[in-house]
């Protein structure tokens, strides 16, 4: 079985296209939530995503403001002022689908938890270092996690009980999953780890083994749009460095 697994579209649909492309042909979609917020796109990427064959998808910080389920205040301004945008051009249909979405998933025949943030707190923690992630092992039961919302692709191995090791996976290898292991596939349609390519993984459920993705597409374009409909420079500007 491949599942392709996204996070953070973040309305980007020419990244999202191009990652669906680049994925060729899969059995089902898990998305680790942030559809929208940020980006141009955002009726786009949902009427997109809403397509997709065997669906799980979750609900991000991004979502949940969207949707007023956040404070706007918990955001910088840039970022509120693209919450206030998007919900100003979100269709009826695209924000029902978000508002029918968990932020947490427990996929137990499968062995995989998903959450956005953390399985511990599933909206805002952002597992970026050993001690975070050794903490939330505790808090979900299947051998492997799937979060997002740092935007950076990382996995974090739990050797023993009391020793985790961060790793950064290298693009189009094969890794073999075994022991307990969280897992975040990067960004779609915002990489934040200096590197523009969006990221997404292919996840053989069977042979337990994943692949990091990276993936080009016209950047250029996105920040036209972005420019157009008068979205902050800032967010702009860092699409085409990845940061």
């Amino acid at each position: 079985m491949k599942v392709i697994v996204l996070s953070d579209i973040h309305a980007n649909i020419t990244a999202f296209d191009a990652v669906l492309a680049d994925a060729g042909e899969f059995d089902a979609v898990w998305s680790l939530g942030d559809i929208v917020g940020y980006g141009p796109d955002p009726n786009e990427c949902v009427e997109r995503i809403r397509q997709l064959p065997n669906l799980i998808s979750l609900s991000g910080n991004h979502d949940q403001a969207v949707l007023n389920r956040i404070e706007l205040a918990d955001f910088n301004d840039e970022a509120r002022f693209a919450v206030v945008w998007t919900s100003s051009v979100l269709k009826k249909e695209n924000y029902a689908f978000l508002a029918a979405q968990p932020d947490l998933q427990s996929m137990i025949d499968y062995d995989f938890t998903l959450a956005h943030a953390s399985p511990r707190h599933h909206t805002w923690e952002y597992i970026l270092d050993t001690q975070t992630a050794k903490a939330n092992f505790q808090y979900f039961i299947t051998s492997y996690c799937l979060v997002g919302h740092t935007h950076l692709p990382i996995l974090f191995r739990q050797l023993v009980i009391n020793h985790v090791q961060m790793e950064t996976p290298k693009s189009n290898q094969w890794i073999q999953l075994n022991g307990r292991v969280i897992i975040n596939p990067g960004s779609v349609g915002q990489p934040r780890d200096h590197n523009p390519l969006a990221s997404y993984i292919i996840l053989d459920v069977l042979e337990r083994k994943i692949q990091f993705r990276r993936v080009a597409y016209d950047i250029a374009s996105v920040q036209k749009r972005m420019f157009r409909v008068g979205l902050p420079e800032r967010h702009i500007l860092r699409l085409s460095n990845g940061f």
